[in-house]
């Protein structure tokens, strides 16, 4: 079983940058679907972009769409994602998943992953 852990958030301006580290622990060599959620105060936890780690095939939402990057490492050990021309809504609780074994399916349903990090916070500063 792999397990995730989050690291990377804190406050930053509206138009800055911010890159979120999603690091497993367990056998990363297996292909498995990485994904990135956040969750505004109040709000549902939606789905930002996704990877997999054999094809390295992307998957982003139409609101992150040009500005985020998600990219993992030659080790498959760690999801990044660069988060560009950050936006008040881009703020809130993210966290990253894994689906493995990958189910397919829907790459933003919550449902779709198996394990979950307790989340890194993204804040908007003044």
């Amino acid at each position: 079983q792999v397990q995730v852990m989050e690291s990377g958030g804190g406050s930053v301006q509206t138009g800055g940058s911010l890159t979120l580290s999603c690091t497993a622990s367990g056998d990363t060599r297996t292909a498995r679907r990485v994904g990135w959620f956040r969750q505004a105060s109040g709000k549902e936890r939606e789905g930002v972009a996704a990877i997999w780690t054999g094809s390295f095939g992307t998957h982003y939402a139409d609101s992150v769409q040009g500005r985020f990057t998600i990219s993992v490492n030659g080790s498959k050990s760690t999801v990044w994602l660069q988060m560009n021309s950050l936006k008040p809504e881009d703020t809130g609780l993210h966290y990253c998943a894994e689906d493995l074994p990958p189910d397919g399916g829907d790459w933003s349903r919550n449902e779709g992953y198996d394990d979950w990090g307790q989340g890194t916070q993204v804040t908007r500063s003044q």
